[in-house]
Order: structure tokens, then sequence, then C-alpha cells
């Protein structure tokens, strides 16, 4: 079942993503019910991947990676920029989509395209974390979660 954890939270975000992009292409179309709907499950499906991971980092520990030492330096650094751009876009997640529900629409137009743009690339980054710790380099053993982002 924790196997599966992985897969399933990295679909979640890459929903999330998809849900973002249709929302780009619905409200250029100005279709504004059908933006919000889609936005609104785009945070839902974050939300899930939220819980997926917290769940899975709490319970079982993170994947260590399992490549040659020579990646390891330059996959922890991928990491961390993913980490901070997941954080960074989580928060301006909810920011926009705050903005949208309170119709405080000139701040949501302003920072809407930055948050998807953010989010495009926390989707891409992560599923190529995921990529690497559980294709490419499967076999990591888990760890508490400060390890698994420093290192021993």
């Amino acid at each position: 079942m924790f196997k599966l954890l992985p897969t399933l939270s990295t679909s979640f975000i890459v929903i999330s993503a998809i849900c973002v992009a249709i929302g780009w292409v619905l409200i250029a179309r100005r279709n504004i019910q059908a933006h919000q709907r889609v936005m609104t499950l785009a945070g839902v499906f974050a939300t899930l991947f939220f819980i997926f991971y917290l769940s899975r980092t709490i319970f079982v520990g993170n994947t260590l990676f399992d490549g040659p030492e020579s990646v390891k330096h330059y996959y922890l650094a991928f990491l961390l920029f993913h980490i901070v751009l997941a954080t960074v876009g989580g928060v301006m997640g909810i920011i926009t989509l705050r903005w949208g529900y309170k119709n405080q629409l000139a701040k949501h137009r302003k920072i809407g395209p930055w948050t998807s743009i953010i989010w495009f690339l926390t989707a891409i980054t992560g599923v190529t974390v995921y990529y690497l710790l559980y294709i490419k380099y499967p076999g990591g053993t888990t760890a508490p979660v400060w390890e698994a982002i420093f290192g021993n």
C-alpha cells in the first residue's frame, strides 16, 4: 500500500497542473464559471497531493536518493529547488484562489498567471523527482524528511 502513495500523490499534482492549464484556456475564452470550477478542482487535487505527501512523510518517511554519488549533489540541489517552488506555489495558490473567491479580481488577475507558471514548474520538477527516486534509481530506503533533503 505504501509503495503506491508516491505514484498516487504525483498523479494528483499532475492532474492539478492539467486543471490549471484548462483553467487558463477557459478564462481566455471568458468562460468564468467553468474557470472557477476547474481551478477549484486544481486546488482540490493539490490538497489531495499535500495530504498524501504529508501522511507518507509522517508515517513512512521520505525516500532517500539511491543513485550514484556523482549525481547525488545535483539531485539534492534540484530537490531543494522543487521544495522552494512547491512552497511558494502552494502559498501563491491559496492567495490566488482566495482573491478569486472574494471577487478581488484585480489582485487575482495580477497574481494568477505567475501562480500558474510556478505551479507548472512545481509539477514538472515534482514528476522529475518521482522519476529519479522511483524509476531511474529505485530502491532508496525511507528516512526522516530532513535526512532525505539534506543527506546524512
